[in-house]
């Protein structure tokens, strides 16, 4: 599913929710904001063309679509005619890291991360960081609560255990969340605090509440705006450390050594990048393994495959080339994913009329996004 937002009053015919004067869809939308995911996918299952529009006050017409014709329009056919746009919503947060940038701006944070992603060194540190974790306190974690019988809540585990990963990789840090008898570190606090106050932005009737709040520095946006600091505080000072001490091994080399290595970026670059890498690190993984789990505890036959899978592997230690060989499990992985998509949405922005997604397209068949 792909939402975007377009300025045009030339979408009247697309399928949404009924619409009031003055307040458009927003009655609709807020009765909906716990479930906005479940939301749109109902509505996209009720419109002939998969493709329904959200009339909020002080907003862009906000149109969202499922139709694969239309996602590969956005994405591929014209997609230097949809960037992410004046997204406000979450600079303050992601400033013109990746994920939020458009233009010559993302180009070159994604070439120099589409570089070193595919060095062999920085796969070798992955891997061996994330064995590390895995080893070291995962599976001691789960060993010790099967011998108490005592019951985990899987998903904060899994995003603890992400957290950790991430933090290795990007800063060369560790903040130690996957033990449990430790208080989260005041990072770990700000940083989830920041995610979840910069996600409700999306959730209000209008950007003019949150805009307002922000002005007068009141409320929630006092609290992400101190959450902020704390998580650009941190960073800043990991930059500065790794500037002070360098590391000069490409085999012991985290992220931030090698965009700094990599690229002639100030510390603002540096800080925004390194924070988009850590969202994207912990919540797509934690959320991606949760349900994974999750179907796969729900469905014996494919537990059963899998473990046979990992069992006909005859290797003393499980790396990249061992896991390219498990094509179940990759199967069943990209399957779990479909189902339950770790970023349900995509948003891009287009000031221009959408004449592609007016008419039902009679070359799509009805189903189920």
């Amino acid at each position: 599913m792909n939402s975007f937002a377009a300025k045009t009053s030339s979408s009247s015919s697309i399928y949404g929710p009924k619409c009031h004067p003055m307040v458009g869809s927003s009655i609709s939308f807020l009765a909906n904001t716990h479930r906005l995911p479940q939301y749109y996918t109902d509505l996209i299952r009720e419109s002939p063309t998969h493709t329904i529009q959200i009339r909020r006050p002080f907003v862009p017409i906000s149109i969202v679509t499922a139709n694969p014709a239309n996602v590969e329009h956005i994405l591929k056919t014209k997609f230097h005619n949809y960037p992410k746009g004046p997204n406000s919503v979450l600079y303050d947060f992601l400033g013109n890291g990746i994920f939020n940038a458009d233009g010559e701006t993302w180009k070159v944070q994604r070439k120099v991360a589409s570089h070193e992603f595919n060095t062999r060194s920085l796969r070798k540190f992955v891997e061996t960081a994330v064995k590390s974790e895995i080893s070291g306190r995962l599976i001691p974690l789960f060993t010790s609560a099967a011998a108490g019988k005592t019951v985990l809540d899987l998903q904060d585990v899994l995003q603890r255990f992400a957290f950790d990963n991430i933090c290795k990789v990007a800063f060369g840090s560790d903040p130690i969340c996957l033990d449990l008898n430790l208080p989260p570190s005041e990072f770990t606090s700000a940083f989830n605090l920041a995610v979840r106050l910069s996600s409700e932005r999306f959730r209000v009737s209008s950007p003019m509440v949150w805009k307002i709040k922000a002005a007068l520095g009141v409320g929630t946006e006092r609290q992400l705006r101190d959450a902020i600091q704390v998580v650009d505080d941190y960073a800043r000072n990991l930059i500065c450390e790794r500037r002070q001490n360098p590391i000069s091994s490409p085999e012991d080399s985290d992220l931030l050594s090698r965009f700094m290595s990599a690229s002639a970026g100030d510390e603002e670059f540096l800080k925004d990048i390194i924070i988009s890498f850590l969202l994207a690190g912990m919540d797509t993984t934690s959320a991606a393994l949760t349900w994974f789990f999750w179907l796969v505890s729900n469905h014996k036959q494919v537990e059963e495959e899998v473990l046979k899978e990992i069992l006909s592997i005859k290797a003393e230690a499980f790396g990249f080339d061992e896991a390219k060989e498990m094509h179940y499990l990759h199967a069943a992985i990209c399957e779990s994913m479909r189902l339950y998509p770790p970023v349900p949405t995509d948003g891009k922005f287009n000031p221009m009329t959408l004449p592609f997604i007016m008419e039902p397209l009679p070359t799509f068949p009805s189903r189920q996004p």
